[in-house]
């Protein structure tokens, strides 16, 4: 005999199941953040050969913008004297290297193909770490885009390079126009940041993220934030320094020529090309901002002491010292005429200190827990 049913029940009709997506692997946060930690250590490198490039006045040895066909670099003596040719064809030979052998113009096109092959493999190896957490489904929900965005910046880099590139290969000029490399490099340091914010948020899990956020710090994070935007200028400069060379204009510190304000300094007209292409006035310009970057440190540094956070008052003190070796060290690159390693290395800490600030505003925005707190 059948249970008997209430007349008042609700007949549903039968579901259908659905099968589930198959879910997020426990292991992809910490499989995309070995990923993305890859790609930083990778574009820093670049950083430090684009510098090297551009020390060795080797960037122009290179006179096409091939993505695909330049992977491959001239495999004949024939080939060699092609792409010599080439070059001998552009003002900078002309202008500063007439006469240069084919030996001393493999050297500098080994530089510049290398740079370019770095790039390179930079693309590769975020296209197959996105194809295969894409294919795999283990990104995880709304990280897509974050993920998609640095190789669109790579991409767009690399466009930016050729643009740079190209403004070398005008009639009367030896150097690419120093307002694009500040671009270019502007960029790279911005796509830096991004890879190192995406790493630090990938630290710890979405929950752990939003009951951090509920104890930030709002006037450390507004500072920290303001001071990484002052560094990211600062570095700006040094780009228009490097490239019109402006580090070995006046080699003596702390005064420029004898004074504060070099006796060069609005040379030239109009008034507005002293600022990226006078070489006095533009390294006046880039210690002045440097010396606001410490003063601004400084300020930052003694607003962190307040904080209860151990690991806040910490990552401020890493950001002190990577400022005060940046400062020293950049008035022994002017004093000793900028010479290459000392230029590399000024470039390297400035990769430092900025990835230092924007961890140091990653524990404000999100101070890490801890089970003791100071009074």
């Amino acid at each position: 005999m059948s249970d008997k049913r209430s007349i008042f029940e609700e007949v549903a009709a039968p579901r259908k199941s659905v099968p589930a997506s198959p879910p997020v692997s426990q292991d992809a946060r910490p499989a995309i953040r070995v990923w993305l930690i890859v790609l930083f250590a990778l574009v820093v490198i670049m950083v430090g050969v684009g510098g090297l490039t551009r020390l060795t006045d080797s960037g122009l040895s290179i006179t096409e913008w091939r993505p695909v066909t330049g992977a491959l670099p001239p495999l004949s003596e024939a080939a060699w004297m092609a792409e010599f040719e080439k070059y001998r064809a552009i003002p900078e030979y002309e202008l500063q290297n007439a006469g240069m052998t084919l030996d001393a113009f493999k050297t500098i096109y080994w530089w510049e193909w290398g740079h370019r092959q770095l790039g390179r493999v930079i693309g590769l190896v975020w296209a197959a770490g996105f194809a295969g957490f894409v294919l795999t489904r283990r990104i995880p929900r709304g990280w897509t885009g974050r993920l998609l965005l640095p190789g669109v910046l790579g991409g767009v880099q690399g466009a930016i390079g050729w643009w740079m590139v190209s403004s070398g290969l005008e009639p009367g000029r030896v150097d690419v126009a120093s307002t694009r490399l500040a671009v270019h490099l502007g960029l790279a340091f911005a796509i830096l940041g991004l890879l190192a914010w995406l790493i630090l948020r990938l630290s710890t899990t979405e929950a752990e993220l939003l009951q951090a956020r509920r104890r930030r710090e709002g006037g450390l994070g507004a500072a920290t934030g303001m001071l990484a935007a002052l560094v990211f200028v600062q570095v700006l400069l040094g780009a228009l320094v490097a490239g019109i060379d402006a580090g070995r204009s006046y080699t003596t510190w702390p005064l420029m020529g004898g004074q504060i304000l070099p006796p060069t300094a609005f040379d030239l007209t109009p008034l507005w090309r002293n600022l990226v292409e006078n070489p006095g006035l533009v390294q006046f310009v880039h210690r002045g901002v440097g010396y606001g970057v410490v003063l601004a440190v400084l300020a930052v540094w003694m607003l962190s002491r307040r904080s209860p956070v151990g690991q806040i008052r910490r990552a401020l003190d890493y950001v002190a010292l990577a400022t005060v070796a940046q400062l020293l060290l950049g008035i022994w690159t002017v004093v000793a005429s900028a010479p290459w390693p000392l230029g590399l290395a000024h470039q390297i800490i400035a990769v430092l200190l900025f990835a230092l600030t924007l961890r140091a505003r990653f524990y404000a925005l999100y101070p890490p827990a801890e089970r003791i707190a100071r009074a």
